[in-house]
C-alpha cells in the first residue's frame, strides 16, 4: 500500500474506530492519520508470492503469517505492513498484532521514504522482530536486516536464495518475484529460456 497525505490528527481510540468502518485503510504515525493508496500489479504479485510461500510453510505451526489487513501496533502507532508473521497473536485484540518475528515491506516510489526510514526505526525497537525485508518492485533487490546481524543490510539478487531465519524457510529470489514485470525479471526469464 502506498501512503498518501496526512488527513487528520486523531487518538488511538478514535483511529481504531475509524478503522472499522472506513473503505480506505489508515495509517496512525504520531497522532496523524495517512490514508493508503492502491498498489501496483508487481506490489501485489511480491506480497501474495511471500504471503503465500510463508503461508504453506508455516501450516502446522504456531506461527501464523498476516497480509496487509492486519495492523501492526507499535506504541500509539499502527501500520499495515505487507506480510508479517507472529507467534503469540493476542487474540484478545483482533485488530491488531504487536509481535511479529519477521515484517516484509514491498518498496515503491511513494513509500520508499517512509519504509526505510520511519518504519525502518520503528520496526527494530519492536523486541520480537527478528528480520525485516524490503523487497524492490520496479527492480529485483531483496534486502533482509536481521537482529542477529546488529540490523545491517543483506542484498539478495536473482540467482541468490535467501533464509529468512525467523521462521526456518529458504526461498530463492526468482520465487519471491514469480510473475513480476520488470526489466531485471524479463532479462533473466529470457536468459533462462534461452540456456
Amino acid at each position: 500500500m502506498s501512503a498518501v497525505k496526512a488527513i487528520g490528527l486523531t487518538s488511538v481510540e478514535g483511529y481504531l474506530k475509524g478503522e472499522l468502518t472506513s473503505e480506505v485503510k489508515h495509517e496512525l504515525i504520531d497522532g496523524h492519520v495517512y490514508a493508503m493508496a492502491g498498489t501496483s500489479a508487481n506490489h501485489e504479485r511480491i506480497s501474495v508470492n511471500v504471503l503465500r510461500k510463508f503461508g504453506n510453510h508455516l501450516e502446522n505451526n504456531p506461527c501464523e503469517p498476516f497480509g496487509s489487513d492486519m495492523k501492526l501496533r507499535i506504541n500509539s502507532n499502527f501500520f499495515y505492513p505487507d506480510v508479517m508473521v507472529d507467534c503469540n497473536f493476542d487474540n484478545s485484540e483482533p485488530y491488531f498484532t504487536k509481535t511479529p518475528i519477521i515484517i516484509v515491506e514491498v518498496l515503491s516510489k511513494s513509500t520508499r521514504r517512509k519504509d526505510t526510514t520511519i518504519k525502518f526505526m520503528s520496526y527494530i525497537n519492536i523486541p520480537s522482530l527478528q528480520e525485516y525485508v524490503m523487497v524492490e518492485q520496479d527492480i529485483v533487490d531483496v534486502q533482509v536486516f536481521r537482529r542477529s546481524e546488529g540490523w545491517l543490510a543483506k542484498h539478495y539478487y536473482l540467482g541468490d536464495d535467501i533464509t529468512f531465519e525467523s521462521i526456518g524457510l529458504t526461498l530463492s529470489v526468482a520465487e519471491i518475484y514469480h510473475r513480476v514485470q520488470n526489466d531485471d525479471m524479463v532479462e533473466f526469464l529470457n536468459n533462462t529460456a534461452e540456456q
